[in-house]
């Protein structure tokens, strides 16, 4: 498997993480896509088809080119029909130019990029199947986000750049990251739900989960007691519930199962 991740022109990179490239199917039959607290568009390079499993194990079939919002639980996909794939991380918050419905509309569902998109969906993808080389499709991928932002009449909250700064690395606690902004919580999750996708607290506790992995997987803590104390929890019973929740497995079983090369945010199942 091959997974390469390009930085994001100077226009939309305050929208857009990275865009990514992914080729060749691994070993594994099928993985799980773990909540980051953001959106993703994904095109099918290969097959005008998407296949998602819920947590049912619940087929749900999409075009070659879909937009998933922000989960709160994790989802599947088979790795054969998904062995050459393209798309766009967005950041947190950093959706709302590219969609023609606010991301708390499209939260923990995929919907088919023509839905919001019309036809120019369908030529984006055209065109990046026909590209001659990865690079061009980089840069085809690119400038029709660029495009989309500067069509764009939407803009984020003032105070969301902020809020999710915060929360991300866990700065402060919601209720005292309302109290600083000073406005009341209602507004504030309200904001928040529409333009991010989750509440507030939901985004705060997968921003931990993450950042619990990330430690792990750079090598900055091998013991899961530890582990979680560095990454704000409580103990480890606390830990094990957010894993439970966000990857269905503990954590000693997904540090284990996951030793296989995958996109970032995936799981390896076996």
């Amino acid at each position: 498997m091959l997974f390469v991740k390009r930085a994001p022109s100077a226009g939309i990179s305050r929208f857009v993480d990275y865009l990514w490239l992914l080729t060749d199917a691994p070993s594994h039959a099928r993985e799980r896509i773990l909540p980051t607290g953001t959106l993703e568009l994904v095109i099918n390079l290969a097959h005008d088809r998407i296949r998602v499993y819920d947590g049912a194990g619940v087929c749900q079939r999409f075009s070659g080119a879909i937009i998933s919002g922000a989960y709160d639980r994790p989802f599947d996909i088979d790795t054969a029909a998904h062995a050459r794939t393209m798309g766009v991380h967005f950041r947190p918050g950093g959706a709302f130019p590219f969609t023609r419905v606010s991301p708390g509309e499209l939260a923990n569902a995929h919907v088919d990029a023509t839905t919001l998109w019309g036809r120019c969906a369908l030529q984006l993808r055209e065109r990046l199947c026909g590209a001659r080389t990865d690079q061009e499709r980089f840069e085809i991928l690119d400038a029709t986000l660029v495009a989309r932002a500067v069509e764009s009449a939407g803009s984020g909250h003032p105070d969301l750049s902020r809020a999710l700064d915060h929360l991300s690395e866990a700065r402060m606690s919601v209720r005292d990251l309302v109290s600083s902004l000073g406005i009341s919580h209602r507004h504030f999750a309200a904001v928040f739900r529409r333009e991010v996708g989750l509440p507030p607290k939901v985004f705060a506790r997968i921003q931990r989960f993450q950042r619990a992995i990330s430690v792990r997987r750079e090598g900055g803590v091998g013991d899961c007691a530890r582990l979680s104390v560095q990454c704000g929890y409580f103990d480890q019973s606390h830990m094990h519930r957010d894993f439970a929740a966000f990857a269905r497995v503990a954590p000693r079983q997904y540090f284990q199962r996951n030793v296989a090369q995958t996109k970032d945010h995936h799981l390896a199942l076996r």
